[in-house]
């Protein structure tokens, strides 16, 4: 299933090797992880630990990384990459322009960012 013209990671193998990547950004709103995918698409995956709170603020969470991505990430994500969005606490609460700028400053500060036009920025 995509979201938003993204495929979706499923397995834990391919979460696991995109933490091993070691390639993290850490905002306020979220923690981005990226790591290059095995062809040339834009793949996403989304978790939230306890620690963000129950599971109705997990969800809640999650609901929000994944209209988020589907919002940046077919535009400005670059390709051939598998994203992680890691929930935080702030995340639930957070207002959500304010964590569409932590995604748009993760992927800047990962030097992931593209252009709508397709060209890097």
């Amino acid at each position: 299933m995509a979201t938003g013209g993204v495929e979706r990671l499923r397995r834990r193998a391919d979460y696991l090797r995109v933490q091993a990547a070691d390639r993290r950004a850490a905002l306020p709103g979220l923690l981005l992880q990226a790591a290059p995918g095995e062809d040339d698409m834009r793949r996403v995956g989304f978790t939230a630990s306890r620690k963000v709170g129950n599971a109705v603020t997990r969800n809640r969470a999650r609901r929000r990384l994944k209209a988020l991505a589907g919002e940046v990430l077919p535009q400005h994500a670059a390709p051939g990459y598998d994203y992680v969005l890691v929930a935080r606490q702030a995340t639930p609460a957070r207002d959500f322009a304010a964590l569409r700028r932590d995604l748009e400053n993760a992927l800047k500060k990962l030097k992931l960012w593209h252009r709508q036009d397709g060209g890097a920025a």
